[in-house]
């Protein structure tokens, strides 16, 4: 367990309404590629939170900065990429919560797989294909817990396999010898080999046919209810967060634009690009529709549009989209459901996040 360092305060403030518990909250998290006045503002003013037990989708295209944003709170940020700004608050199972980005490098070694884990885009290219199955497993438990037998590391490798429904006999295998439906299950056996609290997923299906998507995620969503931990999946593919999560977060230009539980968004999105990323993929059911997409290209960068910065794309863009930055709040609708907030003039905020 992590010691106590720089507690912060979590308790609401007086008054206000009792919410669900969390387990990862990201404040004003600011993440720069280079320095100085040359610097790239990849990740801009972001404010999320994961609670305990949920699946948290973040979609966006690529190059909307969600990856950057997972390993910028990770600290798994390789350089020129910076930390600009911000606060990762984790709440442990015991104790005060602490900010990630504070932790001592022997703080943050104990804190990576026992409380948080990621599994990375690409399971070929994260798996070692010059190390048996076996030996990538026990080394993480190893790590953390010296002084196990090998009998005991093996065994516990083994029961990995099996809440991934891989059998035993595979440990010896190099990862060449698995297919890539496999592979990935190897990498959320490991994920899960110490019980954390919080699983990221990077894009973790990419490479998979649809069917095995859809077994993988199912898995993980019946591992998630029997061992009772919390889910950040990144994607691009909105579909499969619908399905899939209990909310979704919309990120462009670096920034989250809109916030809401996975049915009201997929019922209900109020941000153009929330409804553009919708009808960029068909329906499973109902009748057909036309695809209409998003016409144009994801910003540069390191030239962002003055205002909204989606505006230059925006099919409902109007005056105030191309002078002045939407605040990210609740949207003012009476009819709107709550515990779902938005970025656009279309939809203006009296009471900004943060």
């Amino acid at each position: 367990m992590i010691e106590s360092i720089g507690a912060v305060r979590t308790e609401p403030a007086a008054g206000s309404p009792r919410r669900r518990e969390p387990v990862l909250e990201i404040r004003n998290l600011n993440v720069d590629y280079g320095l100085g006045d040359d610097a790239v503002h990849a990740v801009r003013e972001v404010h999320l939170t994961l609670h305990r037990g949920e699946v948290l989708g973040l979609a966006g295209e690529s190059g909307s900065g969600k990856s950057t944003l997972a390993y910028g709170a990770t600290r798994l940020l390789p350089p020129p990429g910076v930390i600009a700004g911000g606060q990762v608050i984790y709440h442990p199972r015991d104790g005060a919560p602490f900010d990630v980005l504070a932790l001592t490098p022997k703080q943050l070694r104990a804190f990576r797989w026992a409380e948080t884990s990621i599994v990375f885009q690409g399971a070929m290219n994260s798996l070692n294909p010059v190390h048996k199955i076996s030996v990538q497993l026990t080394d993480v438990i190893r790590a953390h817990t010296p002084g196990l037998t090998r009998a005991a590391l093996t065994a516990r490798a083994a029961e990995l396999l099996g809440l991934v429904g891989i059998a035993k006999d595979r440990l010896d295998a190099y990862p060449h010898q698995l297919s890539g439906g496999m592979r990935q299950r190897v990498m959320i056996a490991m994920a899960l080999a110490l019980e954390p609290q919080v699983v990221i997923m990077d894009e973790p299906t990419t490479a998979l046919d649809v069917v095995m998507q859809r077994q993988i995620l199912r898995q993980l969503v019946q591992l998630r209810e029997r061992l009772g931990f919390s889910v950040l999946f990144i994607t691009h593919d909105l579909s499969l967060l619908v399905e899939f999560s209990d909310r979704i977060a919309i990120m462009y230009g670096g920034r989250i634009v809109e916030e809401a539980p996975a049915a009201a968004l997929y019922r209900d999105s109020l941000h153009p690009y929330s409804h553009g990323l919708l009808n960029s993929f068909p329906a499973l059911r109902g009748e057909k529709r036309e695809l209409s997409g998003i016409p144009g290209s994801p910003p540069d960068l390191r030239a962002m549009p003055r205002g909204c910065s989606f505006h230059p794309r925006c099919p409902k863009a109007f005056a105030p989209c191309a002078t002045h930055l939407p605040p990210l709040g609740p949207p003012p609708a009476a009819d709107r459901a709550g515990n779902r907030t938005v970025a656009c003039w279309l939809h203006p905020t009296a009471a900004p996040v943060g």
